[in-house]
């Protein structure tokens, strides 16, 4: 598969799904999409072949990507009226990059096989820079041998693709991911407002902590964005919020208690009740600012 070219599908040309699109069309596979709005305009300059539903791509393509919003979405473009399953036939691989429910996704690949094809879940990490450097970690849950057949596709669009298991397990990596990603959040944000509103330049306390263990890339990225108040996304709190959900969700279906993944939310869905919903997820810092009646101020320049 790696030097062949494909006929690949993919569903979901937003923000992140569109430059990853776009790396496959750059190494000169054949690409067909469908979208419900407006084709973005890197996609509709191209080779690319619009198709009236998800079912036409499926017709068409050997491997199918799907990069959507939620579960609900990627139920309805496989299974719902014209989707992606009544395209199938035998042989196909369908690669869904979306960050859906773990538990979910396992009964999605299951039908999926009824079908005599294949599947993996290849959430992920990175954000819009990410997906336009080609850099992402992707996270991948499937079977082996289906997984070294897409491999060389997962390359143009990441760095780090790590094969964690079977179906499921990488959404559940993600999940794992968001609740690391959120937690760490909180903590930077937490520890400025703190640091600030004891005197302290919170510009040079971020400074000092970047040196020691307590460094981190959420320090040096979003500790950065929370001094210089940048709260334009970035990854929006609406889709953090959706992450930690699945993560609790998850978690009272296994009977797992995540204490601090709950706190973390309640900070989340204070920012969108404030109409932080589309703020980069590192405006928590907002909710602590509240709480605090103290906001921290611009970094030392």
């Amino acid at each position: 598969m790696t030097q062949q070219k494909l006929n690949i599908g993919f569903i979901g040309l937003g923000v992140m799904g569109t430059p990853m699109a776009g790396h496959l069309l750059k190494a000169g596979h054949q690409l067909f999409v469908h979208v419900r709005s407006k084709v973005p305009e890197l996609i509709a300059n191209s080779s690319a072949t619009l198709c009236t539903s998800a079912q036409g791509v499926a017709e068409r393509a050997d491997v199918i990507f799907t990069m959507l919003p939620d579960t609900p979405d990627v139920e309805h473009v496989l299974f719902g009226e014209r989707g992606v399953s009544a395209g199938l036939k035998p042989g196909k691989v369908v690669v869904d990059m979306s960050s859906i429910s773990p538990l979910d996704t396992k009964k999605f690949a299951a039908k999926i096989n009824g079908l005599g094809c294949d599947y993996l879940d290849a959430p992920v990490s990175g954000g819009e820079v990410g997906a336009k450097n080609a850099t992402l970690s992707i996270m991948v849950g499937g079977p082996e041998a289906v997984f070294e057949r897409v491999k060389a596709l997962f390359q143009l669009m990441g760095k780090n693709i790590t094969l964690v298991g079977a179906n499921g397990d990488g959404q559940t990596a993600k999940v794992a991911n968001q609740i690391i990603v959120a937690l760490n959040i909180e903590a930077v944000a937490e520890a400025l407002v703190f640091a600030a509103k004891a005197g302290a330049d919170p510009a040079r306390v971020r400074q000092a902590l970047m040196g020691g263990f307590a460094s981190s890339r959420v320090l040096e990225v979003h500790g950065e964005r929370m001094l210089n108040r940048s709260f334009d996304p970035g990854f929006r709190i609406a889709l953090h919020q959706k992450d930690l959900s699945l993560a609790l969700s998850a978690a009272r279906e296994l009977g797992v208690s995540l204490p601090n993944t709950s706190t973390t939310q309640q900070l989340f869905n204070s920012c969108a009740a404030a109409g932080g919903a589309a703020w980069d997820h590192s405006g928590m810092v907002k909710a602590l600012e509240k709480m605090a009646n103290f906001e921290i101020g611009p970094k030392t320049t």
